[in-house]
């Protein structure tokens, strides 16, 4: 069996003023430790690079989005300071991009799990297919969405992310996060949805970037405690983690997804 744990890239593509990160992971997309630093990294490099004016990110197919946590590395953690490192890894993506001082795009092609989700929510401004629905899993494997609620709450408010949260088994639709605010449009085909990507992306990379860096820090003062409030959710997601009815629960889920 492959070892998941150490699979899947990020890289980062710059033109015409346009940087452009793509994650993968033959599991869905998801996303283990050593992708989720190495993304964190890429989205920091990105808005460091002079070259660059806008952000696009996405991940590689033309299905899933992303399927979250690693399970297989999730399964894996011993210890509760090796479940808060798993977890800041998720941490770091989301305060990555929050600082990057460009304007990110999400270009999310297919269902977004998870951490996905956080991805989907911690973005600027976010386009999707139809066929982009979303799931907060995290209380049906015992842990809560803790490190991704507070992004996924300020894009769609505290209702929404209280019934993401509670009904954890259930799908919402494209058309549902649409309508939260989380996807600021929808569309029929993957061939739309990257049409109107590179409109956006060029008409931005054109624009006053001190502008677009001002407005950033505006847009995201609600965060600035994020650093310290989102490290203390890691900490606490990497003890729950630990328990007897996450790794019952994430054993079945494997084994369900064998048969």
């Amino acid at each position: 069996m492959s070892d998941y744990i150490n699979e899947g890239s990020v890289k980062l593509e710059v033109a015409n003023g346009i940087g452009t990160i793509e994650f993968q992971h033959p599991a869905s997309n998801s996303l283990p430790g050593k992708v989720l630093k190495k993304l964190a990294d890429t989205i920091t490099e990105a808005g460091e690079n002079s070259e660059v004016k806008v952000i696009i990110l996405k991940s590689a197919g033309d299905r899933a989005f992303c399927a979250g946590a690693s399970f297989d590395e999730l399964i894996s953690i011993k210890d509760a300071e090796s479940g808060k490192t798993f977890f800041m890894g998720f941490a770091n993506v989301i305060n990555a991009l929050r600082k990057a001082p460009k304007f990110v795009i999400g270009r999310v092609q297919g269902k977004a799990v998870g951490g996905g989700v956080g991805l989907a929510s911690s973005v600027d401004y976010c386009l999707a297919t139809k066929f982009a629905s979303v799931k907060l899993s995290e209380l049906a494997i015992g842990i809560g969405p803790f490190v991704v609620g507070p992004a996924v709450e300020r894009k769609v408010g505290k209702a929404a992310m209280t019934s993401l949260t509670i009904d954890a088994t259930s799908w919402q639709t494209a058309g549902w996060a649409e309508s939260k605010g989380m996807y600021a449009n929808t569309f029929e085909t993957v061939e739309e949805l990257d049409a109107a990507v590179q409109k956006l992306a060029e008409t931005l990379a054109k624009s006053n970037p001190e502008a677009m860096k001002e407005l950033k820090k505006t847009f995201w003062a609600d965060a600035d405690n994020w650093d310290v409030l989102l490290e203390e959710r890691a900490a606490y997601s990497g003890k729950l983690v630990l328990s007897d009815f996450t790794k019952n629960a994430i054993g079945a889920f494997k084994a369900a997804v064998k048969k």
